[in-house]
């Protein structure tokens, strides 16, 4: 079985400090290991694996968040290899990544673990080969694999308690998850809670809140539901299911959850995979991207809904939240896709210049999208660090092809807006 260990996590500790000695040294220089989080300082990461997504947060004070821990089962020509190699499963090596991000603590844990929505390359899926968990009640791939790892304190998703909406969600990935869940709950104490749109006080700073009244985390969207930019009120973009043909009943991806991160002047987006485009013969209101865009507004930085496929990214939210970075967690293929690409570089859409970074653009892609090679970056870790306040941040490219954590570029400063 191909679990972590308590060597695995023992080298993960070492790592941490090994980087913990050098980030005293200041800024991130290329060339050199990824410098430790500071006290004040935003990280974001996004994190390389091949397999799908994994976003580390660690927030001004310290609290840590991981949102998602894909892990796709199965592997095909369309997809890229795994970041660094096969020889670990995905949800290893996010932990190890982890291990070594969270220089700053004793033992690595996360105050939160958020899933936008239950699909393989965001939660992970079982496959014959995916270890048992040591209880022998679920396999390990992905967030399971976390939850097995690493302390984790509070989990959100869109599902919680009975995962019943818009039908109840029985495939093998989410009972999967949600097997491993119900044991952490009676075994860990673990905390779970639907993920409720509008609200400010689901994610906050656990460690010294009172030191940075400036952040705030407010979830924005989820099971179509959307904040309205008013208190916590919400509005719902979903007609009710009994009048809607159910061959049209919302998707996954429709149903992910959204937020806006705020830190100071700087601002953040993740939509999770909403998408924006409307397939022909289906009803508009699959267009979820514009009314969470009309709340959200201009951001500095987002990650691309649904990697940059074909159906998200519309005019509108790329208009609207007009970005001076992108970043797209991608190894597929069909992401992202080449109207994506023209409207993430249109100057008609917004003006002012802006930088576009993948985690590991597909071969494929450098062939079929004109204009590709304006990537800032087309391969590795990419890690927002946010200056004290949120005043400015930079971008640094953390090396995927090996563990070394070492950086391979710098961009920046960038001032918030």
């Amino acid at each position: 079985m191909r679990q972590l260990t308590v060597l695995g996590v023992v080298f993960c500790l070492s790592a941490c400090h090994v980087v913990l000695c050098h980030g005293a040294l200041g800024e991130d220089v290329m060339g050199d290991r990824l410098t430790a989080w500071q006290p004040g300082t935003l990280d974001i990461h996004q994190i390389s694996t091949g397999r799908g997504n994994a976003g580390l947060y660690i927030f001004p004070d310290g609290t840590t968040m991981l949102v998602d821990a894909g892990e796709l089962p199965v592997k095909t020509k369309d997809h890229t290899p795994d970041r660094p190699d096969g020889s670990r499963i995905a949800g290893e090596r996010i932990v190890r990544y982890i291990c070594r991000a969270l220089a700053h603590d004793a033992q690595p844990a996360l105050d939160y673990l958020l899933l936008t929505h239950f699909h393989d390359d965001h939660m992970g899926g079982p496959s014959s080969a995916s270890p048992v968990a040591s209880c022998g009640t679920y396999k390990l791939t992905g967030v399971t694999q976390v939850l097995e790892s690493l302390p984790v304190k509070k989990l959100l998703d869109r599902g919680w308690p009975d995962y019943s909406y818009p039908q109840p969600l029985e495939d093998e990935a989410t009972r999967n998850y949600r097997d491993c869940v119900a044991w952490q709950v009676e075994h860990k104490g673990l905390l779970v809670e639907r993920f409720v749109p509008g609200r400010d006080d689901q994610v906050v700073l656990c460690r010294d809140a009172s030191a940075y009244p400036d952040f705030e985390f407010r979830n924005v969207a989820a099971n179509g539901e959307v904040w309205t930019g008013e208190g916590v009120a919400t509005q719902s973009c979903f007609p009710p299911l009994e009048t809607v043909d159910r061959s049209r009943w919302p998707h996954e991806n429709l149903l992910s959850t959204a937020f806006r991160l705020r830190y100071g002047q700087f601002e953040f987006f993740n939509g999770g995979d909403i998408p924006g485009t409307v397939p022909a013969g289906y009803p508009a209101w699959y267009d979820i991207e514009t009314p969470i865009a009309k709340v959200v507004g201009a951001v500095d930085a987002a990650i691309l809904d649904h990697h940059g496929y074909l159906d998200a990214q519309n005019d509108f939210l790329v208009a609207t939240l007009r970005p001076q970075v992108w970043t797209i967690s991608v190894w597929d293929a069909h992401h992202p896709t080449d109207v994506v690409w023209r409207r993430l570089q249109s100057t008609q859409l917004y003006p002012g210049p802006r930088d576009v970074f993948a985690t590991d653009l597909h071969p494929a892609n450098r062939q079929a999208i004109e204009g590709i090679d304006k990537l800032a970056s087309q391969a590795g870790h990419i890690v927002l660090r946010v200056g004290p306040g949120g005043d400015s941040f930079r971008v640094v490219i953390v090396d995927d092809t090996s563990e070394s954590h070492s950086v391979t570029q710098v961009f920046g400063p960038y001032t918030s807006r």
